[in-house]
C-alpha cells in the first residue's frame, strides 16, 4: 500500500488489479470508439512524467472496459474457463469506485451475472451473484499504514529531477516519447509512448493516455510487434473525479447468502502451510528489462513425461495441455512451446519452464544456458 500512496497516479489501478487478482469472466461489448483528437499545448515526456508524479487523485468512480487479443491457441479452452483463461480473451466490463487507498470497490460484469470486490478500512469482501457466495477478510493493521521516507536517501527535490532520472534510468532499453493526444471517456488527454530497444522483446509499444487537466491514466495499451493494433488495452468509457458517498463501500449481503470467513493470519502468511506444495520451484530471472526471462524448475510435473497423477474435479488435464502444444527442439534440449502476441512460454522435457515476453528464439537461448 505504501507504493500506491507515493505514487498517487497508481491508486486508479488499484480496483482494477484486484479484479483481475479475485474474479473472472465478463461480456464482450465491442472495441473502444475512436474519438477526435483534441489540440493541446505541447508537452515533453519528461514533463508528462512529472504530471503523473504530482496527480493528487481523492475520488473517482467510472466505467473501464478491458480488452485482451493475446492470440493465445484454442488449446487452453482445455482449461475449463477459469478466471485466469477467461480474462486472457474478449471484453470485459467493469464498474470501479475509489475514495482513497482504504476504500476501493470493483464490481465485473457478465452475461451471467456480477462479481464485485469490495475494501471498506480493513474489511475486504467479494461476492458472486451467479452462486450467492461471498467471503469476508480482515486486513492486517499493516495494510492501512502509511510508510515514512527513510533517512539519508538520496532523493530528487523536484518532480523535474524525478522525472530526468526516471528517463535516463529506462532510455538504455526504452524509447520514451509523446504520441498524439486523444479523447478518452469525454476527456482530453496526452499520450506517453514507451518503445523497447530490443529486438528480442515481443512488445512493440506501450501507451499511456493521460487526463490533460486531472493527469491520470485514462487508457493504457499494449501493441505487439507487427500489430497497429492493441493486443491488451484496459480503458475509462466512462469516468467522475468526484468522491463516492461513503455508502458505496458497505458492502450488505444479499438474502441466503452464504458467507466464508478468512482468518486474517491467512491473509499475512499468503497460504496455509498444509495447502504449500512439497516441492516448490525454484524460479531465477535471466537477463534485464523488457526481454527478461523467468526460469523454473517443476521435476516431473511438466515436460515430455507430464506427472501421473490425474486431474481432480474441474481442474485440467496437464497432458492434454502439452499434447496439444507444438514440439520443438535444439543443442538445448527438447520440449513444447507456447507462444502468443506478448509472451513465449517454453516446457522442456527435463522439466524447466521458460517465459518472457521475448522471441521463442530467446527462449533457446537461455535454455541453452
Amino acid at each position: 500500500m505504501s507504493v500506491l500512496r507515493s505514487r498517487p497516479v497508481l491508486r486508479w489501478l488499484v480496483p482494477a488489479t484486484a479484479a483481475v487478482a479475485v474474479i473472472g469472466g465478463g461480456a464482450a461489448i465491442g472495441t473502444f470508439a475512436a474519438e477526435a483528437e483534441p489540440s493541446l499545448p505541447p508537452r515533453t515526456a519528461a514533463q508528462l512524467l512529472v504530471d503523473l508524479q504530482t496527480s493528487r487523485l481523492e475520488g473517482l468512480s467510472g466505467t473501464v472496459v478491458q480488452r485482451a487479443d493475446l492470440g493465445l491457441p484454442p488449446l487452453l479452452g482445455l482449461a475449463g474457463g477459469n478466471d485466469a483463461t477467461t480474462l486472457l480473451t474478449g471484453t470485459h466490463t467493469l464498474r470501479v469506485w475509489y475514495s482513497g487507498p482504504e476504500r476501493q470497490r470493483v464490481a465485473l460484469l457478465d452475461t451471467l451475472g456480477e462479481r464485485d470486490v469490495v475494501r471498506n478500512g480493513r474489511d475486504l469482501w467479494t461476492w458472486q451473484s451467479r452462486s450467492n457466495t461471498a467471503s469476508h477478510r480482515t486486513l492486517g493493521a499493516d495494510a492501512a499504514e502509511k510508510r515514512a521516507p527513510e533517512a539519508g536517501t538520496n532523493l530528487p527535490a523536484t518532480p523535474q529531477e524525478a522525472a530526468d532520472l526516471a528517463l535516463g534510468a529506462i532510455n538504455p532499453s526504452t524509447e520514451v516519447s509523446v504520441g498524439r493526444s486523444a479523447t478518452v471517456a469525454g476527456r482530453d488527454a496526452y499520450e506517453l509512448v514507451l518503445q523497447p530497444r530490443d529486438r528480442d522483446s515481443l512488445v512493440h509499444q506501450l501507451r499511456i493516455a493521460i487526463d490533460a487537466r486531472q493527469h491520470v491514466p485514462l487508457r493504457f495499451e499494449v501493441l505487439a510487434k507487427g500489430s497497429d493494433q492493441p493486443a491488451f488495452e484496459v480503458a475509462f468509457t466512462q469516468v467522475d473525479y468526484r468522491r463516492p458517498d461513503a455508502d458505496q463501500f458497505t458492502f450488505n449481503p444479499p438474502p441466503a447468502v452464504t458467507v466464508k470467513e478468512e482468518s486474517a493470519e491467512r491473509s499475512a502468511a499468503g497460504k496455509p502451510e498444509h495447502a504449500a506444495p512439497t516441492g516448490d520451484p525454484k524460479v531465477r530471472a535471466v537477463g534485464s528489462g523488457w526481454t527478461t526471462v523467468l526460469v523454473a524448475r517443476v521435476d516431473g510435473a511438466l515436460g515430455g513425461k507430464p506427472a501421473d497423477a490425474k486431474p481432480a474435479g474441474d481442474a485440467p488435464d496437464v497432458s492434454k495441455l502439452l499434447g496439444g502444444l507444438p514440439a520443438v527442439s535444439g543443442d538445448w534440449g527438447s520440449g513444447r512451446l507456447l507462444t502468443g502476441k506478448l509472451f513465449s512460454v517454453l516446457l522442456t522435457d527435463d522439466g524447466r519452464v521458460l517465459a518472457g515476453a521475448v522471441t521463442p528464439e530467446r527462449l533457446y537461448q537461455v535454455a541453452r544456458g
